[in-house]
């Protein structure tokens, strides 16, 4: 019985199904949103569905000067990343299924594997275009990758530990930590539209400049899963602020018995995780894109020093002791 309970877990809820379901629903919302603000209508509920499985349907296409073998392996490392990243998020209990002490580390570099998975599909594209996307992304990974470290870790220095669920725990019991983890979480939201590569920080796929950056040369099933990823990137990256810094499934200072806990939690859970979502559109929507030196300035100048500031005082705190 564990066992097919562990099954359904990996396969259906809340596995690969779920994540599918609400990684979709995550591309329509922000799609759907950045219309309506742009004043367009935005595309209908199923959209996003439809247009993964006409990628499904169309020719898929592999260049001749292409890899033909790390060419296929990128998109399939970047889905099977984010979605093994998913698995320890404590999305409807206090305690995921995987959930260990130093969890927390394992998704951050989990959710570093799909920006390597992009750069290496655009160098083995053989592509002008997709080596070039591909040499952005790998010059920008040192750029966000570090300030979004520093600050999600300047939480787990607070609650006492590198476990996912006691952060979120001890976030939803002591609100004035997420008063004092506010600058960590407004980094972590620029950290997160750069390693999502949204605008301002389209800069590989910089469609004006170079096509489609690192994807250029992809079509197909190979696209349709380097979107997925993408777009499940997106639910995850959001799920995880959402639980580092928002407390995840717990209710604030609000505790239920049984079957009403489950539910209640993963309800939080959404609701937290959509509110991210929102101000990562709001993002998107509000500032046009800048360019790489721009990126590495921003990251560098603000970004980490900001970031060192949040994790020096949740240090400063934690060895006060009692404090919040």
């Amino acid at each position: 019985m564990n066992s097919l309970l562990a099954v359904v877990y990996l396969l259906v809820f809340p596995g690969f199904l779920f994540l599918f379901v609400a990684s979709l629903f995550g591309q329509y919302l922000d799609r759907k949103l950045y219309a309506r603000i742009q004043r367009r209508v935005g595309p209908p509920l199923l959209q996003p569905f439809a247009d993964f499985v006409k990628l499904l349907a169309k020719e898929d296409v592999v260049p001749d000067y292409a890899d033909r073998v790390m060419f296929t392996a990128a998109p399939i490392f970047a889905l099977t990343a984010v979605f093994a990243a998913f698995l320890y998020l404590p999305v409807v209990a206090s305690v995921g299924l995987h959930s260990f002490q130093g969890d927390l580390i394992v998704v951050l570099y989990l959710l570093m594997i799909p920006t390597l998975a992009m750069f290496l599909g655009g160098w083995y594209s053989g592509n002008v275009f997709g080596v070039r996307g591909g040499m952005r992304v790998a010059s920008l990974l040192f750029s966000y990758e570090i300030p979004f470290f520093v600050a999600l870790l300047s939480p787990a220095v607070l609650a006492g530990s590198w476990r996912l669920s006691t952060i979120a725990g001890y976030e939803s019991g002591h609100p004035l930590a997420i008063i004092v983890s506010l600058l960590g979480f407004v980094i972590g939201i620029i950290a997160l539209q750069g390693k999502l590569e949204r605008l301002p920080f389209d800069i590989p796929e910089a469609e004006t400049e170079i096509v489609a950056g690192p994807l250029v040369e992809y079509s197909g099933r190979r696209y349709a899963l380097f979107r997925l990823a993408r777009d499940a990137e997106l639910f995850v990256g959001a799920g995880l602020l959402a639980v580092v810094f928002l407390g995840g499934p717990y209710p604030i200072l609000v505790s239920q018995p049984g079957v009403l806990a489950w539910v209640n939690g993963f309800v939080m859970f959404l609701l937290k995780t959509f509110f991210v979502i929102f101000l990562l559109i709001l993002m998107k929507s509000a500032v046009a894109r800048i360019r790489t030196d721009q990126m590495v300035s921003l990251a560098y100048k603000w970004l980490i020093p900001l970031a060192l500031v949040q994790i020096t005082l949740a240090v400063v705190l934690h060895s006060l002791g009692g404090l919040l």
